[in-house]
């Protein structure tokens, strides 16, 4: 709490006749040994003023903000929301009181101007002005330990130990919040529930350790996994409407934890154009439209690769064509597909992709290339008149190469199938509702057109761009939903000799550049000229410097 004043605080308050002299030297003395607490928070921790509420106030006279006590009944989690959890522990803030547009947010320190401005802008983006109160650091510090163990947002604890509304709550605040998956995390003193919302994990709610078991117990049964085995299960949510839930279970020190995937059965398929691919539909038909090849799309676990293999089926589809999947799981259901879930045991990649052939299918999407058996027959489909669609794991599209080989493909197989060879990523876009213009700075400007020129790309960099600020309706990130980012790899004749020789990913990436390649970072860039997002989200993914 800032003791900063007009006149010296002690004197004020004996001239108020708050404290006497001999309680002010007392508490000088104490803060010779605790120079770093200032001294109206030694006065009431030394218990030494008979009413903290009239000393908190004469103090806010000196200092020109209103002073209040504050309590643990005044942590209101949907207040709380407004500014977000982090925030508060970040600036020792409470908000405690909504009206007329404007909200009382109480802080232990009056002088840290950043903090306060940083709140009241996060407030002013929402629309909503701020009134500024001080309290004793000691009040403050006690109300926020309630953070740990409170459960925010919309996920209630059952005060009546409902553990099935309680679970019932966790699975579908995720669903509103739009989480592609809950981590529901057993600590050493609570259990952590936690949403993965644009790519990010966002702490929801802290449980009582008590409950941990019951929660446990109800999501085995519900996801129908053995309730007496303590190791790692894989099980399947149903009874949410319109959504089908993957479960996985692991054990760790504290306990098991789980974590949940939320897949909706009939998601809209989004345009391709919209999920950020470059270049328009011609060029897309050229990239994807094709015969007797393979097109993969390459990225890490959690980069929509999926997502964009539905968009380009979605594109492909037509009537007179016979397209098949074969997918772990079926995460969207599509019209006029023939659509195959593998269950890893009975039903693999390879043993289902062997049978599909003799299904006489035109395209054939299999869900990922995970082993040497299954690269083998995608590539036999793709060598006797069929066009496979596929995903891997891998850093970029040239890399694609590289990672077919390490699984004993040949490169003569490679050379004759692969066509095109797809890296993606995935950029959480600034939020509509709180994003803040602004010009380009000199070091963004010399970054964006070093990489430019280094691919012979020119950057229009006359216009603004945006700083990531944070509301309630992005949670406070300030970024809501993401956008891809993509480079597209043409296997041209140039490049299957180059495979065929043996040639290092250097050599092919070289090649790829003079005719034409341009690596992702460049369409990242492109997505910071438009707008979309910000260099640094950019270099969450890149290395930029």
């Amino acid at each position: 709490m800032d003791m900063m004043k007009r006149q010296p605080i002690g004197v004020e308050l004996v001239k108020r006749n708050i404290v006497q002299t001999q309680d002010i030297e007392k508490a000088l003395d104490y803060q010779k040994i605790h120079p770093e607490k200032k001294l109206g928070d030694i006065i009431h921790e030394l218990d030494i003023a008979a009413d903290p509420q009239v000393l908190i106030e004469a103090i806010g006279d000196v200092v020109g903000i209103k002073g209040r006590m504050v309590y643990n009944r005044d942590l209101n989690p949907q207040l709380l929301n407004y500014i977000g959890t982090e925030m508060a522990k970040r600036y020792k803030a409470i908000p405690f009181e909504l009206e007329g547009g404007k909200m009382k947010v109480v802080f232990s320190n009056s002088t840290d101007k950043r903090g306060i401005e940083a709140v009241r802008l996060i407030l002013l983006n929402k629309n909503i002005q701020m009134e500024p109160y001080i309290t004793f650091d000691k009040e403050i510090r006690q109300v926020l330990k309630e953070l740990d163990g409170v459960a925010t947002e919309e996920i209630k604890d059952d005060r009546n130990g409902n553990i099935t509304t309680l679970v019932d709550n966790i699975i579908n605040t995720g669903i509103q919040k739009r989480a592609s998956d809950i981590h529901i995390e057993p600590m050493a003193d609570n259990v952590r529930v936690r949403y993965r919302i644009d790519g990010e994990l966002i702490t929801a709610a802290k449980l009582p350790k008590a409950k941990q078991s019951q929660i446990i117990g109800r999501l085995k049964a519900i996801s129908n996994m053995h309730q007496e085995k303590q190791e790692a299960q894989d099980g399947r949510i149903l009874i949410y409407d319109n959504y089908s839930i993957r479960a996985s279970s692991q054990p760790n020190v504290y306990g098991e934890k789980f974590v949940l995937r939320v897949l909706k059965k009939d998601a809209e398929i989004r345009d391709i154009f919209e999920l950020g691919f470059p270049g328009d539909e011609t060029t897309l038909k050229s990239t994807v439209d094709k015969r007797n090849s393979i097109t993969i799309v390459a990225a890490p676990t959690g980069e929509g690769k999926t997502t964009t293999l539905y968009s380009i089926m979605d594109f492909l589809n037509k009537p007179e064509i016979n397209i098949t999947t074969i997918e772990d799981p079926v995460e969207i259901r599509i019209a006029g597909l023939n659509q195959i879930e593998i269950d890893g045991v009975k039903t693999t990649f390879s043993n289902a992709l062997r049978t599909v052939l003799r299904q006489d299918p035109d395209i054939i999407l299999v869900g990922e290339i995970r082993d040497q058996e299954t690269g083998e027959i995608a590539i036999q489909a793709g060598q006797t008149g069929h066009y496979v669609l596929s995903t891997i794991h891998t850093i970029d599209s040239i890399e694609t190469i590289t990672r077919l080989r390490k699984m004993g493909l040949a490169d003569y197989d490679i050379a004759s199938t692969l066509a095109t060879s797809i890296s993606q990523r995935l950029v959480r876009k600034v939020c509509p509702k709180c994003k803040k213009e602004r010009p380009f700075t000199e070091k963004e400007k010399n970054l964006i057109k070093e990489y430019g020129s280094k691919y012979g790309v020119e950057f229009d960099l006359s216009g603004n761009t945006y700083d990531a600020v944070g509301c309630s309706y992005c949670h406070n990130t300030g970024y809501y939903e993401r956008i891809g980012m993509f480079e597209v790899l043409n296997v041209t004749e140039e490049i299957k000799e180059l495979i065929m020789k043996g040639a290092s990913s250097i050599e092919i990436k070289k090649k790829a550049i003079e005719q034409g390649y341009k690596p992702l970072i460049i369409d990242g860039f492109k997505k910071i000229v438009e707008g979309y997002t910000t260099v640094e989200e950019l270099s969450r993914k890149i290395a930029l410097f």
